[in-house]
Parts: C-alpha cells; structure tokens; sequence
C-alpha cells in the first residue's frame, strides 16, 4: 500500500473521532467558543509538529503564491469549521459527519476542472455510490 494511501486512511480515522470528541467537547459551551478553543490547540499542535520536521531553510522557498492560496485554504477551513460547529452544536453527528463528506464532490470536480486530475469511471462510480448515500441519510 502506498505511503499517501496509509496517511489518507489515519486521516479518516481521526477525522471520524474529531466530531464524536468535537460533539462532547460542546456540552454547555456555544459551538463559536469550542471551535475558538479546539482551533488554538490545532494552532499549537500543527506549529509545534512544523517546529520539529520542517527544516528551517525552507522558509526561504515560500514564494507569494503559496501564501495566496494557503491563505485562502485557510478562509475556506475556517468558514467550513465555523458552520460545521453550528450544525454539531444542534444536530447529530452521524448525520452531520455524513453531508460535510459530501465536499468529496466538490472536491473531486474542482481537481478535474482547476487542477485537471484525470477522472475514471470508478472514481464516478464511487463518487456517485457514496452522495447517493449521503442522500438517503440526509433525507431522514
């Protein structure tokens, strides 16, 4: 299995357990004052794990493009964690997990029209199988 593959399937596991712990984390709090919390120790956890394996030297290679669009990144993040939170605070996880996947659509057509990824039929297949699914929960 290959590295990135490995690193996507630790990703989904600690995405999934993020809204569980996210949704216990907001008993008695607004979804605005847990998501500030939770985002400063994503700010300190991210800044200290750069401190350790990104060699300084490679400051020097940002160029403004990269600050652009990861600054951009950043809104969308940040626009996406905010209304996440809203929903977390009021609805069931299981279901709000569930449509927030449905970005894999977005994203998956984003990368055929800007990046110009290469789309297969069973990236279709699958893209389809898991909105249909989407669908079907969300409908409730």
């Amino acid at each position: 299995m290959k590295t990135w593959v490995v690193y996507a399937i630790i990703s989904m596991v600690f995405a999934g357990l993020t809204s569980v712990i996210a949704k216990m984390g907001l008993s008695g709090i607004s979804g605005e004052l847990g998501l500030a919390i939770r985002t400063c120790f994503v700010f300190a956890i991210v800044l200290g794990f750069a401190f350790v394996v990104v060699p300084a030297q490679q400051l020097a290679t940002v160029t403004r493009d990269n600050l652009f669009w990861l600054g951009v990144s950043g809104v969308t993040t940040s626009l996406s964690w905010i209304f996440y939170y809203k929903a977390l605070k009021d609805g069931q996880v299981s279901t709000i997990a569930l449509i927030d996947k449905g970005s894999m659509v977005i994203a998956v057509v984003c990368a055929y029209f800007i990046l110009k990824e290469q789309i297969t039929w069973r990236t279709i297949l699958g893209g389809s199988l898991m909105l249909s699914g989407l669908l079907v929960i969300a409908k409730r």
